[in-house]
């Protein structure tokens, strides 16, 4: 059975523009991180869109979620931007059905070394594989449900809660 992975950009791919002296986005590393990380499982890698989070509107979410609905796959890992992770894990979560969907970004860029995306990338692959139909947030090494987690932005950490105001 295949997984796809769905990459939407984010701080997990970000990489950094010398001659302006920004970040910006390439292509996506998810298959160079899956190469290092000896990855075995049969996967499928999509580039949806390469965007910060912060920039992603109602439509962008639409359109991850219809790639789901419409994805062979019943089981999708989905590469997010932390800052708006929990909202697009919210409206997939109130919308799809039997599928096992599993979300997750990191705090610092990859190709900045020591960051938390290769770790991230492999809980998500491990737990989509063993978790029922749902949609969850996995970061860290914890499992989040969609409707039972949050970003401690002043930690830098996800936690369980009730999200506040979801739109």
């Amino acid at each position: 059975m295949r997984t796809l992975i769905i990459a939407t950009g984010g701080t997990f791919d970000k990489e950094y523009d010398e001659l302006r002296g920004t970040l910006a986005f390439g292509k996506t590393h998810v298959p160079e991180m899956l190469r290092l990380g000896r990855c075995r499982l049969n996967v499928q890698v999509r580039t949806l869109l390469m965007k910060d989070s912060l920039l992603m509107t109602g439509a962008d979410r639409r359109r991850i979620l219809e790639t789901c609905r419409r994805a062979p796959e019943h089981r999708i890992v989905i590469t997010h931007g932390t800052d708006t992770l929990v909202k697009t894990a919210a409206a997939l979560g109130r919308a799809l059905r039997g599928k096992t969907v599993v979300l997750t970004g990191a705090m610092r860029p990859y190709r900045f070394g020591s960051s938390d995306g290769l770790f991230n990338l492999g809980s998500a692959l491990s737990f989509v594989q063993s978790l029922p139909c749902g949609v969850y947030v996995a970061m860290n090494g914890l499992i989040f449900s969609w409707d039972n987690v949050k970003k401690d932005r002043r930690l830098g950490v996800f936690t369980r809660g009730q999200k506040t105001q979801v739109s």
